[in-house]
């Protein structure tokens, strides 16, 4: 059975009702036939139906044991750290997504965990980062926002050699492109908010493992710290879900037109899109995943971060803010915005430049999509061209 339809038909159809869409329950408690007496459920922070099939539902797309729904990705990566403890030392990417950064850095540095950030793309490096306390390491691929690649299972062979937890960021690309899992990785995490909810409307995040009782830790932590996914945006998710594949695919199709393009540009400089032959991770990507997913970045040979402000503050399609992989495109400036809690010379030397572009392509035409980005250039041009003269230009007397 392909991926589509099975994802379709793990959907269960209502048993009380046979409503095909998840009922959503919008309730706090549950009547008990007798004291510690119920159908599975007594209050809606430890477990409530809508958010249990989607759980259910995550762990089937990942090929997991156990997923947990949270109330952002950011509470779904705390409840994944929360398996550390004094002492501890995690091996992140060195291009890691802001809310990570800052999570790792300000939150548990502060309790005895150490935090070493290498370039998970080339394994060795991985490999020579670990430490006797090393007991996770963290990847994301493709990463955001310079979308590196890191081969998986290769480093899942040097996480198990060593003992440490193997934990994969797959937010870009979805289960719909690729199941870390399967590749050797112990735990997954999404940002939900992205492509699985799809279309820009709820903040959630996800948490798959391989282990039933890793789950049953992480599932403990969700308890025990109240940081639950509601059951609204839990049939949002699913409600999401059910287009992933056909939304995917879409995305990606339009990044690979938008990549090219962008490769032609002269106002461009680099273009970073794991789809391009001349992406360095280009044969990892297309051995570990169905497709090369919806971000393009790329930087201008303008390096300047006036530069960059005045492209992102010209479209008109994409619209300027964070977040990604939802049905209208966006345009972002990692410097100044997903990226801005991480020092300057950190995210320069995990090559997030001053004027680097990210784009989030959604379900628009990819010729309207290059249209507007057509005329962006050219009004960028004049707007930067017009400041740096009036800069230039000496003070009156």
């Amino acid at each position: 059975m392909q991926a589509t339809t099975q994802l379709i038909h793990s959907i269960p159809v209502d048993p009380l009702t046979g409503a095909v869409s998840v009922p959503i329950y919008q309730t706090s408690t549950f009547v008990q036939d007798a004291p510690g007496e119920n159908k599975g459920y007594d209050y809606a922070r430890s477990g409530n139906p809508t958010r249990a099939t989607l759980e259910s539902l995550i762990a089937q797309l990942e090929g997991g044991s156990t997923g947990l729904a949270f109330a952002s990705g950011l509470a779904a990566i705390d409840a994944v750290a929360k398996l550390l403890k004094t002492g501890d030392e995690i091996v992140a990417v060195d291009d890691i997504y802001g809310g990570a950064y800052r999570l790792f850095t300000q939150v548990y540095a502060q309790f005895g965990i150490k935090i070493h950030f290498v370039d998970t793309s080339d394994p060795e490096k991985v490999f020579n980062a670990i430490t006797p306390n090393t007991k996770l390491i963290w990847l994301e691929t493709p990463t955001n926002p310079t979308l590196k690649i890191s081969d998986i299972e290769a480093i899942a062979k040097i996480a198990k050699a060593n003992r440490c937890l193997l934990v994969v960021d797959n937010t870009f690309a979805s289960p719909a492109l690729q199941q870390p899992l399967l590749l050797g990785a112990d735990i997954v995490v999404h940002s939900a908010t992205k492509y699985l909810g799809g279309h820009s409307d709820l903040i959630a995040g996800l948490v798959v493992t391989k282990d039933p009782e890793l789950g049953a830790r992480i599932k403990f932590f969700q308890n025990a710290t109240g940081n639950i996914l509601g059951p609204f945006d839990s049939w949002l998710v699913i409600r999401g879900i059910e287009t992933l594949h056909l939304r995917v695919r879409q995305h990606g199709e339009s990044a690979q037109v938008i990549a090219e393009y962008l490769e032609q540009h002269p106002a461009v400089d680099k273009v970073f899109y794991p789809g391009l032959k001349t992406h360095p991770g280009h044969e990892i990507a297309k051995k570990q995943s169905k497709g090369f997913g919806g971000i393009v970045s790329f930087t201008l040979k303008h390096d300047h971060i006036d530069a960059a402000k005045a492209l992102v503050t010209s479209t008109q399609l994409f619209k300027l803010a964070e977040s990604l992989g939802g049905i209208k495109s966006l345009v972002s400036h990692p410097a100044t915005m997903t990226h801005k809690s991480i020092p300057a010379e950190k995210r320069h030397a995990a090559g997030v430049s001053d004027s680097l572009i990210r784009l989030s392509l959604g379900l628009e035409d990819a010729q309207d999509l290059i249209k507007d980005l057509d005329q962006a250039f050219h009004t960028s041009a004049a707007k930067f061209e017009a400041a740096t003269n009036a800069h230039q230009q000496p003070a009156s007397c």
